[in-house]
């Protein structure tokens, strides 16, 4: 028994470390890999760019389509690159708020994956969703 313990501990740590969005989501590391810039700033800008097309692109459809697809993956290739800035960028103020306006994507986002199916709640959590990125954004031009 302790044997099963220790192997699903290891196993649970090798998944954490590895960055599981990554393992379940293997089509963020490709958005990120699109977006990837040389500056760190940057990267996330073009993550957020990437994510409010795909919420416009969204709009109107039903169910796990395509473009929620997309939102979905590139949602997590910007949230596993939120915390990989320098440290240096981390310690700005304005870090902390793109890390707050992460959490209320993250809220909104757990809001439209409820309401997929049903319209105009997904229209309406898409063009919420969509205003906190442009916000995100924003917060994210005084890092750079």
């Amino acid at each position: 028994m302790q044997r099963v313990i220790g192997l699903f501990a290891l196993s649970m740590l090798l998944v954490g470390l590895s960055g599981c969005s990554y393992l379940f989501y293997p089509h963020a590391k490709d958005f990120a890999e699109q977006a990837k810039d040389v500056n760190h700033v940057q990267t996330l800008i073009n993550l957020t760019n990437m994510m409010e097309a795909s919420a416009k692109a969204a709009k109107g459809g039903k169910g796990y389509d395509q473009a929620l697809n997309d939102l979905h993956n590139q949602f997590h290739a910007f949230d596993d690159r939120l915390c990989c800035v320098e440290k240096a960028t981390r310690e700005q103020p304005a870090y902390a708020l793109a890390v707050t306006h992460n959490k209320e994507l993250w809220a909104i986002f757990k809001r439209l994956w409820k309401f997929k199916e049903d319209q105009p709640q997904r229209d309406q959590h898409l063009e919420l969703f969509a205003t906190e990125v442009r916000e995100l954004r924003e917060t994210l031009q005084m890092l750079k």
